[in-house]
């Protein structure tokens, strides 16, 4: 039996799936969210390369999450890494989880 829409290749579970989001309008198809999420993170693997050298490269993928953080946790990466950058020379070292940006309260 011959599938509509080119499906005649797919395993019948896939015809299945591929049917269903055709019926169901909450179902959503489209896959570009989850390609715009991982895009910085293609991109910094390839930065990465380029790096100068191994640790470099290390220091930079340590740093290169936080800006996607700060985002996650609703904080602007700028004012965070500004303060945080103020603050750690007289934040004392065993309280310094309250500097990263998911702990992170701007001083007034």
């Amino acid at each position: 039996m011959r599938c509509a829409m080119g499906m005649e290749n797919l395993p019948a579970s896939s015809n299945l799936m591929i049917l269903n989001s055709s019926f169901d309008g909450k179902l959503n198809i489209d896959n570009n969210p989850v390609e715009n999420s991982i895009r910085p993170v293609a991109i910094g693997r390839r930065n990465y390369l380029f790096a100068g050298s191994h640790e470099a490269a290390q220091r930079s993928a340590m740093l290169y999450p936080l800006p996607g953080t700060c985002k996650l946790n609703g904080v602007n990466p700028f004012i965070w890494l500004r303060d945080v950058l103020q603050r750690i020379p007289i934040h004392p070292i065993n309280k310094i989880e309250q500097l990263l940006p998911h702990n992170w309260k701007p001083l007034l």
